[in-house]
Order: structure tokens, then sequence, then C-alpha cells
């Protein structure tokens, strides 16, 4: 089950906790996010569960890593625990972020990935590709997608 949560659910705390504790580094950034209240309005944190266990999350956010670019709403942190890979966790919490986008009246949505031939399996189109703020010699691509 995929289910949007604001800081004013109840998952909010659990799924802060999973993010910080995940085998993904930027996790850590999605749990200072959340626990810094920086996901508000109509921002939101998309969490993946199985059995009532948060196994997976992604955000829909003004914003994402790239400074300065005229691009927004963004998917962010999206990410899925290894042991429940392969279930298309990822595709349905893209999906669901799409979904709330499109009736926000987004006609547009992005990710920013270094991820080759990934996002582009779930709709998502090159349109930008620019250095990563944590390093200039890494470039990151900025996909868009149509909602």
């Amino acid at each position: 089950m995929i289910k949007a949560i604001t800081s004013k659910d109840a998952l909010w705390v659990t799924t802060a906790k999973y993010a910080q504790q995940c085998s993904w580094r930027a996790g850590e950034g999605l749990a200072n996010e959340m626990t810094s209240n920086r996901l508000d309005g109509w921002q939101r944190v998309f969490v993946a569960l199985i059995d009532d266990q948060v196994v997976g999350y992604c955000t829909l956010a003004k914003t994402d890593c790239i400074p300065d670019v005229p691009y927004t709403p963004y998917i962010g942190y999206v990410f899925v625990d290894e042991a429940q890979r392969g279930k298309r966790l990822s595709q349905q919490l893209i999906n669901s972020a799409l979904a709330y986008a499109k009736g926000l009246g987004f006609d547009k949505v992005y990710l920013v990935s270094d991820h080759i031939n990934l996002y582009e399996k779930y709709g998502f189109v090159k349109v930008d590709e620019k250095p990563a703020p944590w390093n200039p010699n890494q470039l990151e691509t900025i996909f868009m997608h149509l909602t």
C-alpha cells in the first residue's frame, strides 16, 4: 500500500526514523527535511507499506538538490528496501506522486538522478543536465514526466 503523509500523520516520525536508518545515504537528508518540517503545504512524503511496516518512500516537493533551475515540482528521495525490490514498489510510489501532482494542477513533474535507464522506464525524459552541488565534476540529469 502507498500512503501520502504530512507532518500531522502518525507515520511521519516512523518514516523519518526509517529514512535515517536506511542503507541509502540520502535517507539522512530526507530524515532531516522531515524533522525540520521543510516539507510543508502541498508537499508530501509517499510511503510504501507492507504489513504496516515502512519499506520505501519518495517525496513530491517544490525543489530538489539542483539550485537555480526553473523546474517544479520534483519527485525525490525514491527508495525501496533491498528486501522488497522487484515488487514494483518504486513504480507505485512514483505513480502515486504523479497522480497527486496532477490533482494539484501540475502538468509536469521533474526528477533529478545520476541513474541511466532507470526512470526512463517510468516515462521520464531527460530535459537538462547540471553539475552536482556536492561534486561539480559529476553531472546530474533532470528528468521530466507529463502528468
